[in-house]
């Protein structure tokens, strides 16, 4: 007997996992709104050095000074890291003689000006991340993914250790204190610190929420189950460009981020352990408890007796389960190298490590980059919020019709293809290039939703989190890297396009060589993949 066999008869799809998935889905909806929070939180205004007074400058406009004092553009704005070495008073009598000695051309030397007509202020203002210290300012995402990665290892082994319930419960209350840190941090060094911690703690409620939810709904509901918490990714996507653009200092806008953990915190409470985990780990009086209370709540009567009378059929079942899983396992200890002991477990493991590393670091690299659709940086966070609902409806249908592993590769192919059509297409095609971004957003956030699925099917019940834990960690290095790369067009400005589109059909093709999920029982034991 294997456990969705128990599920079924206490009801695989009630009203006791309904509030369990709704329940869950409250922190689902927060993480966005902190994974996406460099948009706002880093974001740099238009900006120019700043001019220091002189006598000379008493009856000149702001506008005069700044012409004799910046070198603009060709298309007329005013440079925003360099300035005249002195005043160049000629300019006056006509501004379209730009000086061609670069030699009176030198750094900004008295710090930056910056427009706060849309934020009145963010970290980049705060500390001059801009110009030569522009690499600072995307470390700061980079060194929340380095604190995402670092996490899921964390959160994967504790979580098959010490349960999923408990381990969520800390990443959340973690998630509290560090995020609140970061919201009074006085300087870089503080802020790139707590926000690395904060990221550790996040990771284990985005490892965590998916599988937890899943490990109580039977085969049918799985992938339901699956786009409904991805779905709620979306909204979150959709609230962050809502509070970003009622919050525009980012201190505040850090603890409006933060806060609704609380909410998740006491909710919490009226979510049960993994009944799955328990058996797995020899703890069957719980499960039992917990199984009769969902059988409870499903209405299924036969089974919701006192376990103080006969031994009622569900204990039975327990047993038998327990007999079969636990008792083969239970003097194994699991860990992240028993990922690859195993043939088939070590195939499974580093082509999944790969398509999650492509995931990541095309799904950020798009979400990272507002300004394509040539609207104001909230819209354009809203959209992409709104774009991702229809590709995770479609992809419930594909999933089931066409299969995982097929959804899982072209969708991430096709992502990179879109990216890769951006290159070639012209820059005066605004509208099509809006569409193609649209289209590659939508396919992005497809293999996203399938690869959450995906992954959670393909490992066994006593290596699950230990599998989430390891593809995560590679996933998070794609998104550590993926804000850097928008500094390689320093180099070449198409490069990092390119470095996206690459990745993307490279990893997507990878996805062929996995296996299909598509209506097979979740693996218990690490027999039943190999």
């Amino acid at each position: 007997m294997k456990f969705e066999d128990l599920l079924l008869e206490i009801g695989g799809f009630g009203r006791f996992q309904i509030l369990i998935l709704f329940i869950l889905c409250l922190p689902r909806i927060n993480l966005p709104m902190h994974f996406l929070l460099h948009n706002f939180l880093a974001a740099t205004p238009s900006h120019h050095c700043a001019i220091p007074h002189q006598e000379a400058f008493v009856n000149l406009t702001m506008e005069e000074v700044l012409l004799i004092s910046i070198p603009r553009e060709s298309d007329g704005t005013f440079r925003p890291c360099e300035m005249f070495s002195q005043p160049q008073f000629q300019l006056l009598l006509n501004s379209s003689l730009q000086p061609e000695n670069n030699s009176i051309i030198q750094h900004c030397q008295h710090g930056w000006v910056y427009d706060h007509s849309q934020f009145t202020s963010t970290i980049s203002t705060q500390w001059d991340l801009v110009c030569e210290q522009r690499g600072l300012n995307q470390a700061t995402a980079t060194f929340f993914f380095i604190g995402v990665t670092m996490g899921a290892v964390v959160f994967g082994y504790l979580s098959d250790r010490f349960g999923r319930k408990a381990m969520l419960l800390l990443s959340l209350v973690c998630s509290v204190i560090f995020g609140m840190l970061s919201a009074a941090s006085i300087s870089y060094s503080m802020l790139a610190i707590t926000r690395t911690l904060t990221g550790v703690a996040l990771s284990g409620v985005s490892l965590i929420v998916l599988p937890l939810g899943m490990e109580w709904v039977d085969i049918q509901h799985r992938t339901f189950s699956g786009i409904l918490s991805s779905i709620f990714w979306s909204i979150g996507n959709m609230l962050l460009a809502m509070v970003a653009y009622l919050v525009r200092e980012w201190h505040w806008l850090l603890v409006a981020v933060t806060g609704p953990c609380l909410l998740s915190i006491v909710c919490l409470w009226w979510v049960p352990e993994s009944a799955r985990w328990l058996i797995a780990n020899g703890k069957v009086k719980q499960a039992h408890r917990h199984l009769l209370r969902c059988a409870r709540m499903n209405g299924r009567k036969d089974f919701a007796v006192s376990p103080e009378e006969d031994m009622p059929l569900i204990m039975c079942a327990l047993r038998i389960v327990l007999q079969r899983e636990h008792m083969e396992n239970a003097r194994e200890s699991y860990s992240y190298i028993s990922l690859f002991r195993t043939p088939v477990l070590r195939k499974i493991s580093l082509c999944s490590g790969a398509v999650w590393f492509g995931v990541a670091f095309s799904y950020y690299g798009m979400s990272m980059n507002l300004t394509g659709f040539g609207l104001n940086i909230y819209l354009s966070q809203f959209v992409y919020g709104i774009i991702e609902i229809p590709a995770k409806v479609i992809m419930y249908v594909l999933v089931n019709r066409v299969g995982r592993r097929q959804s899982q590769a072209w969708t991430l192919i096709l992502t990179g293809l879109c990216i890769g059509a951006n290159v070639i297409i012209p820059k005066s095609f605004t509208s099509l290039r809006s569409v193609v971004a649209i289209m590659g957003k939508g396919f992005s956030e497809a293999a996203f939703t399938t690869v959450f699925l995906y992954t959670s099917e393909l490992y066994p019940t006593v290596l699950r989190q230990n599998g989430m834990g390891y593809t995560s960690f590679v996933a998070r290095l794609g998104g550590a890297l993926a804000p850097l790369v928008f500094l390689l067009d320093e180099v070449w400005r198409s490069l990092p396009e390119v470095t996206y589109c690459g990745v993307a059909v490279c990893c997507g093709s990878v996805a062929f060589l996995l296996p299909e999920t598509l209506n097979v029982r979740l693996p218990e034991g690490i027999e039943d993949i190999e």
